[in-house]
């Protein structure tokens, strides 16, 4: 089984499968009314569907956003800029990731994560000319409030916890869980030498924001995810779709 893709209500699908093509690298094919569009992996698809038009991130729903690995987000930043897409500045976050962020034309949030730390990262890592050409969707972060719950749906479906991550200084922490028998470099699932490892992952993670006791809305633009292998359509512990892919 694997996340095989993740559904969203946009206004426009083919418009925007034009700008994850063209400026982040992804295929596209057009399925019906709705366009599908991803890297060539193991990692997950996006499902684009009509029906949209009325998404704005906030911080108070349940779902967050994608994150896209790259080998170089110096260069894929630069990258972007020369395309006129606004860019945050890539930095290193604490011990979790060199990143920076953009959101797409319809305002879906979207992290570019390298796959090594800031100064870890080997000469000549990335295409200048290509630098999505290594590029995975390797995130899809959701928010909860309630970890255990969430944990034990993931685990009941067969999925394994890889890494927690402490970020108390902005009042949260994360847990990553996939479909996946790989092996942690270190079994201590809060380690900071497993996150360099999780980033070169080939497959996606989902990702889960815990904000203990918080409480967080639906997204009505979130359709759920796809896995690949699973027989049934279900329900997350949310109550957001998981179906088969």
């Amino acid at each position: 089984m694997r996340i095989s893709a993740l559904r969203l209500r946009v206004s426009d699908p083919g418009r925007l499968a034009q700008f994850y093509s063209e400026v982040l690298g992804m295929s596209a094919r057009k399925e019906g009314q709705n366009y599908r569009i991803g890297y060539h992996g193991e990692d997950a698809d996006l499902l684009l569907s009509q029906g949209g038009g009325g998404y704005a991130p906030d911080r108070g729903q349940r779902y967050w956003k994608i994150g896209v690995t790259v080998p170089d987000v110096d260069l894929a930043a630069a990258f972007l800029q020369k395309q006129g897409v606004e860019v945050s500045a890539p930095q290193q976050f604490l011990d979790i990731g060199y990143m920076c962020h953009l959101s797409d034309p319809e305002g879906f949030v979207i992290e570019l994560l390298q796959h090594d730390f800031e100064g870890n990262r080997p000469e000549q890592a990335g295409d200048p000319a290509a630098p999505f050409a290594q590029a995975r969707i390797g995130q899809i972060t959701l928010r909860t409030g309630d970890i255990a719950s969430d944990d034990t749906w993931c685990r009941d479906q067969g999925m394994t916890l890889l890494s927690m991550q402490d970020v108390s200084p902005y009042g949260f922490d994360l847990h990553f869980y996939a479909f996946t028998e790989d092996t942690l470099p270190n079994p201590d699932l809060w380690a900071v030498e497993n996150r360099e490892w999780l980033w070169k992952r080939p497959y996606t993670t989902l990702e889960f924001q815990h904000v203990a006791g918080a409480e967080f809305a639906p997204v009505p633009d979130y359709l759920g995810i796809e896995v690949e292998g699973l027989p049934t359509p279900l329900q997350d512990a949310f109550g957001d779709p998981v179906l088969p892919g």
